[in-house]
């Protein structure tokens, strides 16, 4: 196989539709509607639109600070790199740590329910039989690693037609929704309150589910390499992304709370759209909705192998981890060891997860460990995003909004939902979330006792980077250089 260490991944491939459509993919409304509804609902009840309302606006503020902080250094690594250059390079490692173990579990949490809904257009009793899902969906799994390797134009093409599907979907059943007849419970405004909460404690546990429904709008980030004007785009399609997610995600709860009642809710479980579709349009309906959620299951394993690819890429460019997982293939421009390795760890978590349980079984567990790890990298990144600010926060109320304050709020709120969550999980989620981000304590120190420069990092500030931007656009205007492509912070 031809490749080269020395090669980067292809810029200039993806327009800002493209990453709109990427971001959108990435928090895959349909699957996050099927695999944790009952989860969601489980944990708080009724107030399943709100902590979906509420847990958007400190979200928000993260996708704020990504944007900023991806407006100052372009990196496939995001947060992997922003965090190191601003708070310390471990903090950093640990940030892009737990991006890679989230997204190589949620290889599993994804795969298992494109096999159930693959089995369940045929039969619906096959979607209970987890080592049958399993292998139906490790085969979907390598068919989405296929795309991958194959390149980012190859990747989008996929996913303009898978995601177009499902919200297209998505978007009739909702209209259906509003016009269907009788209700397993009468719509409430309290359902976007505070009120069906049980305590803080019950708001967190709510909070935390909510931040795995919108996780994966930050595969903007790490396709900025790849991506035109990806200064400005990145942020903006992320943006985009989660308000187009928001609105689907607590429309659909609100649905669901109306239409299905609690013993249908729970016995749904991984497949609650698909009840949900039956209800709406009997005999069609289901099946047409667990089209969508296989479709957006599909589509969002794509996006979270990019993810994890290209932190692995940044990862290995940097020797922060093995250099062989910087290599890009020559042909394709793309981390092609990364892929293999990640593919092949992926299908043995899958098939070792078989042995747990049933597939709502291992859903509910994988939702809570990746959500913990989630929180933290999300965390990170506000805080960074203030720091490298830090200059240009009080010079106006913009600044300090959109800049301080927001991604602040956003940061402090995913702290908070961790310790606040951990009492209430069960003892696998907290040992694989927790277990799994302790394991990079690893590869950090032994990389670091290696010497590479990353641990020795140029520091990322805002105020300094857009000076120099200022200085080189003007110099390269001077020259008739014509548009100006790259900044001194760079890789």
């Amino acid at each position: 196989m031809s490749s080269n260490t020395g090669r980067g991944l292809q810029p200039n491939v993806l327009g800002t539709f493209d990453t709109i459509v990427m971001a959108v993919a990435g928090s895959a409304p349909a699957y996050s509607l099927a695999a944790t509804t009952a989860v969601l609902v489980g944990s708080v009840g009724l107030a399943g639109p709100a902590a979906l309302l509420y847990c958007a606006i400190p979200m928000l503020g993260i996708v704020l600070a990504f944007g900023r902080l991806g407006r100052i250094d372009v990196s496939a690594g995001a947060s992997y790199s922003w965090v190191g250059r601003t708070l310390h390079p471990f903090l950093g490692f640990l940030s892009g740590w737990a991006l890679v173990v989230s997204a190589t579990i949620f290889m599993v949490a994804g795969s298992l329910p494109a096999g159930a809904m693959t089995l369940a257009l045929f039969d619906p009793g096959l979607a209970d039989d987890t080592a049958l899902a399993a292998l139906v969906g490790a085969g979907w799994f390598l068919v989405m690693l296929l795309v991958v390797l194959g390149g980012a134009r190859l990747t989008v093409r996929a996913q303009l037609l898978m995601t177009g599907v499902e919200v297209l979907l998505l978007v009739l059943f909702l209209l259906a929704a509003l016009l269907h007849k009788g209700a397993a419970t009468a719509f409430d405004w309290s359902w976007l309150g505070f009120s069906h909460f049980d305590g803080a404690s019950g708001f967190a546990s709510g909070a935390l589910i909510a931040a795995f429904y919108y996780w994966g709008w930050d595969v903007t980030s790490n396709l900025s390499e790849e991506t035109r004007n990806s200064r400005r785009t990145a942020g903006v399609a992320a943006l985009v992304g989660v308000g187009v997610v928001l609105l689907l995600f607590v429309a659909f709860t609100v649905a669901v709370n109306v239409i299905l009642t609690s013993e249908q809710i729970q016995a749904g479980s991984g497949n609650i759209l698909g009840v949900l579709g039956d209800e709406i349009w009997p005999g069609v309906g289901g099946k047409l909705l667990i089209v969508a959620v296989m479709l957006s299951t599909v589509a969002t394993l794509e996006t979270t192998l990019i993810q994890v690819t290209r932190s692995l890429f940044a990862m290995g460019r940097d020797r922060t981890m093995p250099a062989a997982l910087g290599t890009v293939h020559r042909r394709w421009n793309t981390p092609w060891v990364a892929i293999a390795v990640v593919g092949a760890a992926a299908v043995a978590m899958l098939f070792a997860a078989t042995a747990l349980g049933s597939v709502g079984d291992v859903l509910s567990d994988a939702v809570n460990a990746i959500s913990l790890q989630i929180t933290v990298y999300y965390g990170l990144a506000g805080i960074a995003a203030v720091v490298a600010y830090r200059r240009m926060v009080l010079t106006s109320v913009k600044d300090f909004v959109l800049g301080g304050a927001w991604p602040l709020l956003g940061s402090a709120f995913m702290f908070w939902i961790f310790f606040e969550s951990l009492g209430g999980l069960s003892t696998a989620s907290i040992a694989i979330g927790l277990g799994g981000l302790a394991a990079g304590v690893v590869p950090m120190v032994w990389y670091w006792r290696q010497g590479s420069a990353y641990y020795r990092p140029a520091t990322l500030d805002a105020a300094r980077a857009i000076e120099a931007e200022a200085a080189y656009s003007g110099a390269a205007s001077a020259r008739h250089d014509g548009p100006r492509d790259a900044m001194a912070t760079d890789f």
